[in-house]
């Protein structure tokens, strides 16, 4: 009986020692990636004639607008936390409406959303360019062009992602949220510290993003001085996973969908905000989004670099990616409906 108990302590004790799983399923299919803790410097301090000579596309201008990516400085990430391997998608969220029954805001509101025009005309609109809205005709479910179950979806607000959090939190008995700024930034360098994960060339996004680019460019002749030189197969949003993954095996970390972060933005943050997992400011008016999309040009898609919107924004180029806390021990939920994957992270079958 004692050498029973011994060897049951034992094999409690290995269990309790096993490492989390490297990627783990949950109830709507998502895949997340566990991201190790370490330290990376957030932010940039490129001069404006460094960015110049690398965008010449661009006027000096934009080069002088983006002093909330300063000072750039050191952050440690205290703790791993599982990242969404990919961006929310389509059909996760059909899902997710369907058994929870919430409502998102462009059509609880009535407003609707943003979505591409295919019939604009600029000789007979004030319109800048093609994008069109608000309009109730545009949501989730259409922003103007095809979308598959398996592409990102858009036209979602901050509320929506955190209603989609919290169902799943409830549901799965787990702690989910949008990634603070300083996690999403982390997970996106992956031990880099170039502009993009791919290293610093914009040429080299062809491979590892779906941004603005020749496909994209005759459905916005006004952009076309500013897209990406070469061809990555999508005008529009692309299937997740369709470009090379970073080093912490997470795929669109650049481009497809802006993705939502659970900061407030304050363009003074950096130069006050703590060492250790920042929290961002604890008040503000608009909400970080980080990454760039399918219209995004190379410069705006750049680690560094920090958009924001109201809680309320929809809009055709934004969506999201969530964050699963890793404290919640996969292991013990494994009897539920989550599936652990192999410990070692490889790419999809076809990406």
């Amino acid at each position: 009986m004692l050498l029973a108990v011994a060897a049951a302590a034992m094999s409690i004790a290995t269990a309790q020692a096993d490492p989390p799983p490297a990627v783990l399923v949950n109830t709507l299919g998502m895949r997340f990636v566990l991201v190790p803790a370490g330290e990376f410097t957030m932010g940039s301090d490129e001069s404006p004639d460094a960015l110049a000579a690398a965008y010449p596309d661009l006027e000096r201008r934009r080069f002088e607008e983006i002093g909330d990516e300063a000072p750039a400085h050191r952050v440690r990430i205290t703790h791993p936390f599982y990242l969404g391997q990919h961006e929310v998608t389509v059909g996760q969220f059909r899902r997710f409406l369907a058994r929870s029954g919430y409502v998102p805001e462009s059509v609880a509101d009535g407003t609707g959303g943003y979505g591409y025009d295919p019939g604009y005309d600029p000789s007979k609109s004030a319109r800048r360019d093609a994008f069109d809205g608000r309009n109730p005709k545009y949501s989730w479910r259409n922003p103007g062009f095809p979308q598959g179950d398996d592409h990102p979806v858009v036209n979602v607000t901050w509320n929506d992602a955190m209603a989609l959090a919290r169902w799943l939190g409830e549901t799965e008995g787990a702690t989910y949220r949008l990634p603070t700024e300083a996690e999403w930034e982390y997970a996106c360098r992956a031990g880099t510290r170039t502009r993009y994960h791919s290293g610093d060339d914009p040429g080299a996004l062809l491979r590892a993003a779906n941004l603005f680019d020749e496909d994209a460019k005759p459905y916005w002749p006004r952009w076309s001085a500013h897209a990406l030189a070469g061809h990555d197969g999508f005008a529009f949003t692309a299937t997740v996973g369709s470009f090379a993954p970073n080093a912490f095996g997470l795929y669109d970390m650049h481009g497809n969908a802006w993705e939502w972060t659970a900061d407030w933005h304050d363009e003074r943050y950096y130069a006050h905000s703590p060492t250790d997992d920042p929290p961002g400011p604890a008040t503000g008016t608009v909400r970080v989004r980080r990454g760039g999309s399918w219209h995004t040009w190379p410069f705006y898609a750049r680690c560094a670099y920090r958009n924001w919107n109201t809680p309320q924004t929809r809009y055709t180029l934004v969506g999201m990616r969530l964050l699963r806390e890793a404290a919640a021990a996969p292991r013990a939920e494994a009897g539920r409906s989550f599936r652990i994957m192999a410990a070692t992270i490889q790419p999809e079958p076809g990406h």
